[in-house]
C-alpha cells in the first residue's frame, strides 16, 4: 500500500512539515535560540533541503475530497482544533506555519499568528473582539497609528475608549476600569510597554489584578493585549505577567534588517482562536517570502539584540553626561526605588536598545542633532542592524493632538534613537560631532 493510500484510509493528511518536535534532549530543555535553526521543519519532506524552501503558491492540492472537507471544517471553525492541512494562502502555508511555531517558542506560548504588518496584527485583533458600543481600555501614550485606529476608525463603529498613563498604579487602573464598565462592555485592555516614544513602562501585573478586582474572575473577561515590540522577546515576556495576547511588529527586532514589514500575535489557543478566524476572513496573513526572511532573521535574533543592547548602554552613558543633553529616557537609568524601576525589575530582562534623548532647547536643537548625524540614519522605525534616529513629535506622532503630546512628554526636544550593531565607539563619535553642532 502506498503512503498516499494509507493517508486516505486513515484520514490523516500527509505532513508538509513537522509541526511539533521535541524541545528537550533527555532532561535538558533546549533554548529557543538553538531551536531557531530547525524547529518545525523536516528536510526529508523537502528534497533534503537544509532550509525551508519558499512556497510561492496560492493554493494546495488535497489528496482526497474528504481531506478538503475536513481542512475547511477546521479553517472555518465548524470543527474545533484548526486546520489539519494546507488549504489556501489566505489561511495558511508552510513558511507561515513554521514561522509561527518558532515565534511561539520564545515566550512559551501555545499558539502564534503572523500578519502582513504590525498594524494589521493590531487591527485584526481588535476586529475579532469589538462590537458596536464596546469600550476599549488602554495605556497611554500609544503608537500614533494605534491611537488613530482606536479613536477614529473603531470610533466610527461606536467603540469608545478610556486610558490611563503608562505608569499608573493598580488603584488608578481600577478607577479607569470602573468608569469604562459603566459605559459599556469592555472588549479589550490594550497596553504598550515600553510606551512609544517615552519608554514609560506599564505594570502588567497591576493591570491583571485590577481586571480581577473590577470585573471578577469569569470566563468572559476582556483579554489583556500588549504590544511588546520595544523589548521582546529577549528583554520581556509579558505572558508571564498575565497578558493574554502579545503583539509584535516583526518589522523591528525580529526582522532586524529593515527590509521587510510584518507582525504577529502570540497567546493561548483559546485567546488566539477569534483572531485566527478573523485573519482567515480578511486575509491579513504575511506572504511566504516575508515569512521565509523572518525565519532567516530568527536564527540571529538573540545575537543581534544582545549586541544592540550592549551598544545602547555605552552610548547612553556617554549621552547622559553631555552638557547639551537634558535627559536620556533609557530604562537602564531608572531611579532605584521609583515605581518605574520596580516595574522594570519585575517585568524586564534588559533595558533594550531604543531610548529617547531630550536635548537642551526645542525643535531647532533637536533638528540640528538629527541633521548632523552621519552614521546614525535619520529614519523612523527601530530594531534594525543599523542605528536610527527620528523626531516623534514631528514625524511618527505628528497626528497626535498637541495637548495630548504635552501630557505624555512627547516634546519638541525629544529625539528617539534605536541603536544597532555597529561599533559603539564609532556611534559615540558620531553623536559627539553632531552634538557639537547643536
Amino acid at each position: 500500500m502506498t503512503d498516499q493510500n494509507e493517508a486516505e484510509l486513515s484520514g490523516v493528511p500527509r505532513k508538509r512539515k513537522v509541526a511539533h518536535q521535541s524541545t528537550t534532549l533527555g532532561n535538558h530543555k533546549l533554548h529557543p535560540s538553538t531551536m531557531m535553526m530547525g524547529y518545525g521543519f523536516d528536510p526529508a519532506l523537502s528534497e533534503g533541503s537544509l532550509k525551508p524552501p519558499i512556497f510561492l503558491t496560492s493554493t494546495y492540492v488535497f489528496e482526497s475530497a474528504a481531506d478538503g472537507k475536513r481542512f475547511f471544517e477546521g479553517i472555518t471553525g465548524v470543527r474545533p482544533g484548526g486546520a489539519e492541512g494546507l488549504v489556501y494562502s489566505r489561511f495558511n502555508g508552510p513558511n507561515q506555519e513554521i514561522l509561527e511555531d518558532r515565534l511561539a517558542l520564545w515566550e512559551d506560548a501555545e499558539d502564534a499568528l503572523v500578519f502582513s504588518s504590525g498594524m494589521s496584527a493590531i487591527a485584526t485583533t481588535f476586529l475579532a473582539l469589538v462590537r458596536p458600543g464596546d469600550v476599549i481600555v488602554h495605556s497611554a501614550p500609544l503608537y500614533a497609528a494605534t491611537e488613530t485606529l482606536i479613536a477614529r476608525i473603531l470610533g466610527r463603529l461606536g467603540v469608545t475608549f478610556l486610558d490611563f498613563p503608562a505608569g499608573a498604579t493598580q488603584a488608578e487602573i481600577e478607577e479607569v476600569m470602573r468608569r469604562a464598565a459603566a459605559n459599556g462592555r469592555i472588549a479589550a485592555i490594550y497596553l504598550e510597554s515600553p510606551a512609544n516614544p517615552t519608554n514609560a513602562l506599564v505594570d502588567v501585573e497591576a493591570v491583571r489584578d485590577a481586571r480581577a478586582a473590577v470585573l471578577g474572575g469569569g470566563d468572559e473577561l476582556p483579554p489583556i493585549i500588549i504590544d511588546n515590540t520595544f523589548l521582546g522577546p529577549i528583554w520581556a515576556q509579558p505572558l508571564r505577567q498575565g497578558a493574554d495576547l502579545v503583539i509584535y511588529s516583526l518589522t523591528k527586532y525580529v526582522g532586524g534588517h529593515s527590509d521587510l514589514v510584518a507582525g504577529s500575535v502570540l497567546g493561548s489557543k483559546a485567546a488566539i482562536l477569534p483572531v485566527r478566524m478573523t485573519r482567515n476572513t480578511i486575509g491579513t496573513i504575511t506572504d511566504p517570502h516575508t515569512a521565509w526572511m523572518l525565519l532567516r532573521s530568527l536564527e540571529t535574533l538573540e545575537l543581534r539584540m544582545d549586541r544592540a543592547g550592549t551598544n545602547a548602554k555605552l552610548v547612553c552613558e556617554y549621552l547622559r553626561d553631555h552638557p547639551k543633553v537634558e535627559r536620556v529616557g533609557y530604562l537602564g537609568f531608572l531611579e532605584p526605588g521609583s515605581r518605574q524601576h520596580d516595574i522594570y525589575t519585575r517585568h524586564c530582562h534588559g533595558a533594550g536598545s531604543t531610548f529617547s534623548v531630550i536635548v537642551r532647547g526645542g525643535e531647532a536643537e533637536a533638528f540640528r542633532l538629527l541633521d548632523h548625524l552621519k552614521l546614525v540614519k535619520l529614519a523612523v522605525s527601530l530594531g534594525g542592524t543599523e542605528s536610527l534616529a527620528s523626531h516623534p513629535a514631528a514625524m511618527t506622532h505628528l497626528s497626535v493632538a498637541p495637548a495630548r503630546k504635552a501630557e505624555f512628554g512627547i516634546t519638541d526636544n525629544l529625539v528617539r534613537v534605536s541603536i544597532g550593531v555597529e561599533r559603539p565607539d564609532d556611534l559615540i563619535a558620531d553623536f559627539d560631532q553632531a552634538l557639537a553642532a547643536v
